[in-house]
């Protein structure tokens, strides 16, 4: 178990010594979790950061299951897996998605007036949240970074499960976890302190 965000960022930060080499990085924390272990990263190695707001489209009548996920120029994936076995309706993956849409793209346009423009293109991008449970939103966020035409993409999370690597082994070049586990409901079992971020610690942590 892991005690905070900052103390999986850190051990993430200790794993990728081997990975991150010199300056063709940029870290990539999925907000709004990511952003915590992504600072943290970013510094060990002086990298730029650049987080990305991905907002999971969740299941009806249960916020907590994520069906899919959608970013900021509407890039979207869906488990059409679990689509199927809850029955969701065509309609309802509009309206959810066109929804999400919009909240992702207010946070980065947000987060965009405070951070330095960094492109992407032909860079080495690491891509980081908190914990991957079934994978939607780590898969929207590489297909996003691969119309950006990026070189790499890798994942570094503290925690995934073994069905989550299956699902988005085809999405990254490499992933770094420092535990793998059968299955899980909820990251927060994973870690003794484990708070919402707000959007303010959101914009502290990016200075």
């Amino acid at each position: 178990m892991f005690e905070d965000r900052e103390q999986a960022g850190d051990l993430l930060a200790l794993k990728l010594k081997k990975i991150i080499k010199g300056e063709d990085f940029i870290i990539v924390p999925l907000l709004r979790g990511g952003i915590i272990l992504g600072k943290r990263i970013s510094d060990y190695f002086n990298l730029p950061q650049k987080p990305l707001a991905v907002k999971k489209i969740a299941a009806p009548f249960n916020p907590e299951l994520g069906i899919g996920a959608v970013t900021v120029d509407k890039t979207y994936y869906f488990n059409e897996e679990m689509i199927r076995d809850l029955n969701i309706s065509a309609d309802y993956r509009k309206k959810a998605l066109e929804n999400k849409y919009k909240e992702a793209k207010l946070l980065q346009e947000k987060i965009e007036k405070n951070i330095e423009k960094i492109s992407y293109k032909e860079k080495t991008t690491v891509v980081v949240d908190d914990g991957v449970a079934i994978g939607n939103t780590v898969i929207c966020a590489s297909i996003y970074l691969k119309k950006q035409k990026v070189k790499k993409i890798i994942l570094a999370t503290p925690v995934i499960s073994k069905d989550g690597i299956n699902s988005i082994k085809n999405y990254f070049d490499k992933v770094i976890s420092l535990k793998i586990v059968s299955s899980f409901s909820a990251i927060g079992e994973f870690y003794r302190y484990f708070p919402q971020v707000s959007e303010e610690e959101v914009f502290s942590r990016m200075v």
